[in-house]
């Protein structure tokens, strides 16, 4: 649209905007509060949340990267243990299981989701395998009972990537509550997102909890002694004010979400259904039995450079999630995998796009995207 303002794929400042008098007194009561890490709205913040969770604890951490680590640490993984994830995700979940001192084992996704294919699972556990990490991409659901049937007669620990799933369920019950422990990224562009770094570990272990409390500060036990190599980990007072803030209308920005996503949904049908598609197609389907909660929304596009130019053309900022799978980056070389290994993994690096959808998008940039959608 000739003379249009861009339309950006996430922008912070339109919340504040939209709630700046109540963002400014949360700050000025925070800050001039006696205390700024760890107090009193930490504290609320991890109750709160735990509780829309579905779980008992909440461990504010300083971010989604440490809720893994201090997690994997909490449940004793690491040295000689065999962690087994998706390579379609974001780095620091990779990340936190090497800072674990654990290895990485990659099963491939299923094509429809690009969730964890389960149906490969059984395939990779071996004897060293002590945890399974499914994340939940974009805003959908793994199908959890699969991943406890095969992995608790195993004994095999559970760890949730909620990072980018705060929002969703599955069989009506918030991810994050079904395995050992679900662990959560505050990153400013997620679902619930601060003003920059923070995390949060739930689970309904209470022994669990007051480990990884310990773990996020120096391993220290009632005396401020050392009692396990920890880290500093905190989740500042301030980050947990905009949160507490943020969280009391998160289920109307949940919904926003949902009708956005909605809105793309049905622009795509209409292309598909004139016959006059066939190079873009939203091929990922929701879970069965999923409510998802739309962190991103991703097509499949055949020639992703020629749509990518058609929504620049538009003035509509796209990204990648993800263009390069984990499994082929030089970092993580040492893991002995080879191009070929996970091929839908792969394959779809070269075709997915994510659109813009965040709850302050105008109805009229929404639309602009629609008919974006439904001419590529």
């Amino acid at each position: 649209m000739a003379g249009a303002s861009p339309i950006p794929f996430f922008a912070a400042g339109r919340e504040f905007e939209a709630h700046r008098d109540a963002f400014l007194l949360t700050l000025e009561k925070c800050i001039t509060s006696p205390t700024l890490i760890l107090g009193e709205n930490v504290r609320t913040l991890e109750e709160r949340f735990a509780q829309s969770c579905g779980s008992a604890h909440g461990v504010g951490v300083a971010s989604g990267t440490d809720a893994l680590l201090l997690a994997l640490k909490g449940l004793g993984i690491g040295e000689g243990d065999e962690v087994i994830t998706v390579a379609n995700t974001a780095v620091a979940t990779v990340a936190a299981i090497r800072m674990a001192g654990a290895t990485p084992v990659f099963v491939d996704v299923d094509r429809d989701t690009l969730l964890m294919d389960t149906t490969k699972l059984a395939g990779v556990i071996t004897k060293k395998t002590k945890a399974i990490i499914p994340v939940h991409l974009f805003g959908n659901a793994v199908p959890m009972d699969t991943i406890l049937a095969i992995g608790k007669p195993k004994k095999l620990l559970i760890i949730e990537d909620c990072a980018q799933a705060y929002g969703t369920l599955y069989q009506g019950k918030p991810v994050g509550s079904f395995g050992d422990i679900g662990c959560f990224s505050f990153y400013p562009t997620k679902n619930l997102g601060a003003w920059g770094d923070g995390g949060m570990c739930v689970t309904n272990d209470g022994a669990l909890a007051d480990k990884i409390r310990s773990l996020r500060m120096y391993g220290f036990g009632k005396e401020r002694i050392s009692e396990d190599e920890g880290v500093n980990s905190r989740l500042d007072e301030l980050q947990a004010a905009i949160l507490l803030e943020k969280l009391k209308r998160f289920p109307e920005d949940l919904q926003k979400r949902r009708a956005i996503a909605k809105k793309y949904d049905e622009a795509l049908a209409l292309r598909l259904r004139s016959g006059q598609g066939g190079s873009p197609r939203k091929t990922l389907e929701t879970t069965k039995g999923a409510e998802h909660s739309y962190h991103l929304y991703v097509i499949w596009a055949e020639d992703r450079a020629k749509v990518q130019q058609t929504f620049k053309d538009a003035g509509i900022v796209t990204l990648m999630h993800y263009a390069f799978p984990i499994h082929t980056m030089p970092a993580y070389a040492f893991l002995g995998y080879k191009k070929g290994d996970l091929p839908i993994t792969e394959e779809a690096c070269d075709h997915i796009l994510s659109i813009p959808l965040f709850p302050y998008l105008t109805e009229e940039e929404v639309g602009r995207i629609g008919d974006a959608l439904g001419s590529i």
